[in-house]
């Protein structure tokens, strides 16, 4: 019987770009590019990479005058490749600005993210926010007001403190800094509506680095508003510890129905691959149960009994090979992503484990018969051996998605014989 899923926060419905947030609609899953804007190319190619990773929305800074300058022309590039992706705006201390002074960039934009921490100080401040929200009334551009607590507005938190100070029973520091945050928050989304931008236009995030403060933090945000909202640990860090973080984090705030978009910030290695926010993202997602976006590979971790590593290479080439194949197979067979595919290394889970998937190949573990019975929606259709079932199951798991998902009726017609050449595992 499946699980109930989490019931959504109820939100306002906003729509970046022609895609639904908020409202019901699917949790979407942003990035964004670490390369000089000014540089077109370049973040050209990278928008793209990430976008054909499954990036949704794709965030870009916007620094300088020469950035501003070159988002018409980003935003042409793509769409001349046919990657029609949302390019957001990431503006901070000159935003005012850079949006006022280049009508091209503010169109060009699908969105405008500013920090109410960085907008201006002092009596500067509201004038500079009010351009800003300005610029997003007269281009009809949804705002995403984050706030992040490594610039926070100095002026508000110093005054919650004062405040905190004099109070009868003074809170930690730290809880005041998590209202100022939700203040900061509240406080510039009603200013903003004030201004006359509409709250179907208005997102709203408070970042932190820290899971539990996150935790807190959305909590009581989601209490005090029906805005839709970001989701995302800040400066979550390197590898594991990135992932893991942030994993924490945002699995608990989306099982309490909160989040209409979400983040992974995670710091790549030197020359990596920034596309690995957007599949960890969606892998969050996806290992909820809140949204599909690849075929889903179960294999087993190995013990003593899996002594070969046949199964483990084989995993990650089935792994690899549908990620590589899903650009092609989105379009052409609607609902592929759903497909459930197992590959297990011995005969204690391995044959119920296949028969729950979609399709499932069970290797033989150490001492047992040296064949690998496949499944096919729960039955057995044919038994690989020799030195080609690597790719004899990936043609497979090809005829499977084809007959499932492309209209064929049989599956099992589609079977290669079975092969009786000795497997080459060593048992």
């Amino acid at each position: 019987m499946a699980a109930t899923l989490p019931v959504r926060r109820r939100t306002r419905a906003a729509t970046v770009g022609g895609i639904a947030i908020g409202g019901g609609a699917p949790i979407v899953v942003q990035s964004m590019t670490n390369t000089d804007t000014a540089d077109v190319a370049a973040t050209v190619a990278q928008v793209r990479a990430l976008a054909d990773a499954g990036s949704e929305l794709v965030r870009i800074t916007v620094n300088t005058a020469e950035a501003a300058a070159a988002v018409p022309a980003i935003r042409a590039a793509l769409d001349a490749q046919g990657c029609r992706v949302p390019l957001i705006g990431d503006f901070h201390f000159n935003g005012h600005k850079l949006l006022a002074g280049n009508r091209e960039c503010a169109q060009a934009l699908a969105k405008y993210r500013i920090n109410p921490g960085n907008v201006g100080k002092g009596i500067k401040r509201d004038p500079q926010f009010a351009v800003l929200i300005e610029q997003a009334i007269a281009f009809g551009k949804p705002v995403r007001i984050g706030v992040n607590w490594g610039s926070l507005d100095a002026d508000l938190l110093a005054r919650m403190m004062d405040d905190n100070a004099r109070a009868p029973a003074p809170l930690p520091a730290d809880a005041v800094m998590r209202e100022a945050l939700i203040e900061s928050a509240l406080g510039s989304a009603q200013r903003a509506e004030a201004l006359g931008l509409p709250g179907e236009r208005i997102v709203l995030s408070c970042k932190v680095s820290v899971v539990q403060d996150l935790v807190a933090v959305y909590g009581e945000l989601a209490r005090r508003c029906d805005y839709p909202l970001h989701l995302g640990l800040t400066e979550a860090g390197m590898g594991s510890k990135g992932i893991v973080a942030s994993t924490a984090a945002l699995a608990v705030l989306l099982q309490q129905g909160i989040g209409d978009t979400i983040r992974v910030s995670l710091t790549p290695e030197p020359g990596g691959d920034r596309t690995r926010e957007v599949l960890v993202a969606q892998e969050i997602l996806q290992s909820m149960g809140l949204r599909s976006f690849a075929p889903q590979v179960t294999a087993c971790p190995g013990c003593g009994r899996t002594t070969s590593t046949y199964f483990q290479e084989l995993a990650g080439r089935i792994e690899a090979y549908l990620r590589a194949a899903m650009p092609a197979w989105r379009d052409r067979y609607p609902g592929v992503e759903n497909l459930h595919v197992a590959v297990m290394g011995c005969v204690v889970n391995g044959p119920g484990e296949s028969k729950l998937a979609n399709i499932g190949i069970s290797l033989p573990g150490t001492g047992e018969t040296p064949v690998a019975p496949v499944y096919v929606d729960g039955q057995k259709t044919v038994t690989l051996k020799g030195d080609r079932i690597a790719e004899e199951f990936e043609a497979l798991v090809d005829a499977y998605v084809r007959a499932r998902y492309g209209g064929q009726e049989r599956v099992d017609a589609l079977v290669p014989p079975t092969r009786t050449v000795p497997i080459k595992v060593v048992v």
